[in-house]
């Protein structure tokens, strides 16, 4: 039933907002071929389903009178969908064509006339020539998943072939006009009904859709659709908000998603496209969340480095500290002082963000005093990659500078204190950063989706995900 994570992404998508998108997805040929191949087996399936309805009437033969007759327990036995067409209509959405179709039925005869004379056999019988065309429509629900339907289906049936066997050949005639009308009239009303019947059962899939994805005990993620697609003869665009919020409040950044461009690239089934918007709307959130602070104690230090955090050590480069509280341990509350900054250039991805550092000496009964409080202005390079269905990262630092905001102990120079500095947030910070964006955040995806084959580039102002898919269940 996955053909509905395609239908999903190609028809017009009737939408009243018109802010910029922070993600944009397009589907290609190459997917829509894929989505194809999974809509036919499943229309094929459920096609093997119609129930042909019983038949009975009566013909009046001459010089025998009225003949009554009965075709009973019509089945399916084959089902046959050689060519099929999912085509996209610019402007418009996507239309599926189903050509020189076939469906074999067997079944029971049975006639009576002169009163008393009986008879009766079976028949086999193929409808060649079955035609099938009809459009999708998608609209959105209240929650901003689509919804499917069919419409303008026409089905024509080519032509209706009879074997017959047993019973008295003469009689064989009689049905196959009355047949064939009947037949044709039965399956042209029920293909429709069926086709409409297979994307309405879409719905219950296209539920999947995780219009809004929770990252964590902090965020989500919000995939609703802003703008109808962009349908084209090779490809469709769909612009989605790719905003992060807190999570059970939905407060808009300071800022907005500025307009970009996905480069006509059609080699995987499906490209996505995630701009510095969402990056920092996530920043925005994690720090509004007040997630972006650490409290940092000695045991967090390798056992092997010479520098602890302790009077003593700090004591060497600032003097007074070790003579005002000799023999103490310290504590160090690293938190971003603004929202940090991402910027995506071509194969360079960075971070720049503003804390602040305060320093406290921590007493035997666990009171603490002050030290110092340094402003940190620091730079990391990320890498960035998919991880599943997820968009995780990596970061490693680039350059930081220190300057001093506030002191108890007097004044101070406070590039001697830089080694410390380089140490604690290599060794301590940026690992536990790591682990956090190793974890990643949910792509828009639809069921049991699985990307493979998959390709990350970073451009200006986005990152651009190239992948194939595949559907597991």
């Amino acid at each position: 039933m996955f053909p509905c994570c395609w239908l999903a992404l190609v028809a017009l998508i009737p939408v009243t907002l018109s802010t910029n998108p922070g993600v944009k997805v397009k589907l290609t040929a190459k997917g829509l071929e894929y989505g194809r191949q999974l809509g036919m087996a499943s229309i094929q399936k459920k096609l093997k389903t119609i129930k042909v309805p019983d038949m009975s009437g009566t013909q009046k033969v001459p010089t025998i009178g009225k003949v009554r007759y009965s075709l009973t327990n019509l089945k399916i036995v084959d089902v046959g969908l050689p060519k099929s067409t999912l085509d996209l209509v610019p402007g418009t959405g996507v239309r599926l064509s189903i050509d020189n179709a076939f469906i074999s039925l067997h079944g029971n005869w049975r006639v009576k006339y002169l009163r008393i004379i009986k008879d009766s056999g079976s028949f086999d019988l193929k409808v060649s020539g079955l035609t099938i065309t009809t459009s999708i429509a998608i609209k959105s629900d209240e929650t901003g998943r689509p919804v499917v339907s069919s419409v303008n289906c026409v089905t024509a049936v080519g032509s209706v072939s009879i074997k017959f066997h047993g019973g008295a050949s003469w009689l064989y005639n009689l049905f196959k006009k009355f047949i064939d009308k009947a037949l044709r009239k039965a399956l042209e009303k029920q293909i429709c009904n069926l086709v409409a019947d297979v994307v309405s059962d879409l719905n219950l899939q296209l539920k999947t859709l995780n219009v809004v994805a929770k990252v964590d005990q902090y965020a989500d993620i919000e995939y609703s659709m802003v703008s109808a697609p962009t349908v084209s003869k090779a490809s469709i665009e769909l612009g989605m908000k790719g905003e992060f919020y807190n999570t059970g409040k939905h407060r808009e950044p300071p800022f907005s998603p500025a307009a970009f461009s996905l480069p006509p690239e059609t080699n995987n089934m499906l490209y996505i496209g995630l701009s510095a918007f969402t990056a920092n709307s996530a920043a925005f959130v994690y720090n509004t969340a007040g997630a972006l602070s650490l409290y940092i104690t000695d045991d967090m230090i390798p056992q092997g480095s010479p520098i602890r955090l302790n009077t003593r050590t700090f004591g060497t480069f600032i003097p007074q500290i070790a003579k005002r509280f000799p023999g103490l341990m310290m504590k160090l509350l690293v938190r971003t002082a603004k929202n940090p900054v991402v910027t995506f250039e071509p194969n360079n991805a960075t971070v720049d963000a503003t804390c602040t550092v305060t320093a406290y000496a921590i007493h035997p009964n666990a009171t603490l005093s002050p030290l110092f409080v340094l402003n940190l202005e620091t730079s990391v390079s990320a890498r960035v990659f998919v991880s599943g269905t997820r968009l995780a990262g990596a970061v490693s630092l680039n350059k930081m500078a220190l300057t001093l905001e506030t002191s108890y102990v007097g004044e101070f120079p406070v590039r001697a204190l830089d080694s410390i500095f380089q140490l604690v947030l290599k060794v301590v910070v940026i690992p536990i950063l790591n682990v956090q964006l190793a974890k990643g955040y949910p792509l828009p995806t639809l069921g049991k989706m699985k990307l493979v084959n998959t390709q990350l580039q970073v451009l200006k102002d986005y990152v651009l995900i190239g992948t194939d898919v595949q559907f597991t269940g």
